[in-house]
């Protein structure tokens, strides 16, 4: 019975906590399909030609190595299960983390390139012109979307397809505004477009500007949030080396201990990420 209420309180502090963990991002009606938005992460991540069902099959072998290797050196069935579900998990973590790296990286290149753009503008060059001379011309880091664009531009001769395939290719809401833009200058025309231009790209240094040093200022906030929730699980891997240490959680009462720590290491991660996260801006234009 205590092991029931125990469970029943974890489960109820994990639904107290779940607006701070699990925040309304208000996402609008017409919410994109989960396969696009797996497909927007590959392609941020630089693995936009790996299909997702490739993705999804390492993903699944590497839970049930861990599995495997889990269930041979401990021998607990909780320890076995934790540690499926982390390599299960460990895939789609790296493909993420990947992609906010490449974003963080290209936040400081979008003011680089709307700088391109303005002077290709004031030189007398087409707007699509000016956009396809970003592949060779523009920062080394989003060269081979726009050399894409210019290809694509060049055979078919379709502005606003060879837009949308670089948006898609791009995967960035910066970019999404920049292309946005560039596409209403052409459709409608316009004398102010490198004076708006030039606005977004002091508006996209201060935003880089700030961001990189709030997360100066986190990362050994972060830094120490991981070391504290990775040291008691350190501990138990040296206490695991003991038979009579395996024996002692290879109990009813043992699982349900390792269950609560689970539980309760990971709200806690999860409440630091929550208390941490700086706002990302969403693709509003696709």
């Amino acid at each position: 019975m205590s092991i029931v209420l125990g469970a029943l309180l974890g489960i109820g502090l994990l639904l107290v906590a779940s607006p701070l963990l699990w925040p309304d991002r208000g996402l609008p009606r017409t919410r994109r399909a989960g396969a696009a938005s797996v497909r927007d992460e590959l392609q941020l991540a630089g693995l936009g030609s790996v299909p997702i069902g490739v993705v999804a099959a390492v993903a699944g072998l590497l839970g049930v190595i861990a599995a495997a290797l889990a269930q041979a050196v401990f021998g607990l069935p909780v320890l076995t299960a934790v540690a499926g579900v982390l390599g299960l998990a460990s895939v789609p973590a790296a493909v993420h983390a990947r992609a906010i790296r490449r974003r963080a990286a290209n936040r400081a290149v979008w003011p680089e390139v709307v700088d391109h753009l303005v002077a290709a503008v004031r030189a007398g060059m087409s707007l699509p012109d000016a956009v396809g001379a970003l592949g060779t011309l523009g920062p080394v880091a989003t060269r081979a979307p726009f050399a894409a664009f210019d290809a694509e531009y060049r055979r078919t001769g379709n502005f606003g397809v060879a837009v949308d395939r670089l948006k898609a290719r791009l995967a960035d809401p910066v970019a999404d505004r920049i292309l946005e833009t560039l596409r209403m200058a052409r459709e409608v025309g316009g004398s102010e477009i490198t004076q708006v231009l030039r606005g977004l790209s002091g508006y996209l240094r201060e935003d880089a500007a700030l961001r990189a040093e709030v997360r100066s200022r986190q990362s050994w906030i972060r830094n120490a949030a991981r070391l504290g929730v990775a040291a008691p699980w350190l501990l138990l891997l040296v206490l695991a080396a003991k038979p009579e240490t395996l024996r002692a959680y290879d109990s009813p009462m043992g699982s349900a201990l390792l269950l609560t720590g689970l539980v309760l290491t990971f709200v806690a991660y999860r409440s630091m990420i929550a208390l941490g996260r700086i706002p990302e801006e969403r693709r509003w234009f696709q």
